[in-house]
């Protein structure tokens, strides 16, 4: 009974590893590969210089890593990165052609929303900031960005008028003294 117990642990709990070294797998692993990092290098490198404020060199780079995507995915982050560096260097007219490429090609894209509602929202396009707004928010609610963008659209549109009252009568009294 003890032998058959042992031969039944050691065949259940050794059997998946040798069964996974089969000769196939052997012979393909001879050369293993390893890939570490993102697989289209010059729309990483564009993505970190935009995070980092270097908005030019963000946009040359992205335009780099456009032409090398493979997939839909990448494609269409080039294209939101790319509208997004846009904006950031006030070229809304080049901005706004991006965003509408994104969304012609995914028009779930909450981002590509978000960022059309930036420029029109810089470029005092009221309606139309607002309708994307609106499409981005119930694609993605709670959405950080599309928060910051709605919050710039109510600065923009309906502003605030402060109610704060400074009490100025002490400056104004040293500004008597001053003139006498």
């Amino acid at each position: 009974m003890g032998i058959r117990f042992t031969f039944l642990a050691i065949t259940l709990l050794a059997g998946p590893f040798c069964w996974g070294q089969g000769a196939d797998r052997i012979n393909r692993d001879q050369n293993p590969t390893t890939i570490i990092g993102p697989r289209n290098l010059p729309l990483y490198d564009g993505a970190q210089e935009l995070l980092a404020g270097n908005n030019a060199e963000g946009v040359r780079l992205t335009h780099e890593g456009l032409l090398l995507a493979s997939g839909r995915r990448e494609r269409e982050a080039g294209l939101s990165n790319l509208c997004a560096g846009y904006i950031k260097l006030q070229l809304y007219d080049k901005a706004l052609t991006y965003c509408d490429m994104l969304l012609a090609s995914n028009d779930r894209s909450w981002r590509g929303f978000n960022n059309r509602a930036v420029i029109y929202i810089m470029t005092e396009q009221w309606e139309k900031a607002e309708q994307d707004l609106i499409h981005g928010e119930a694609l993605h609610p709670g959405a950080k960005t599309m928060k910051v963008a709605r919050a710039m659209y109510m600065d923009a549109v309906h502003p605030v008028a402060p109610e704060i009252e400074i009490d100025d009568r002490q400056r104004l009294e040293n500004e008597q003294k001053d003139q006498q």
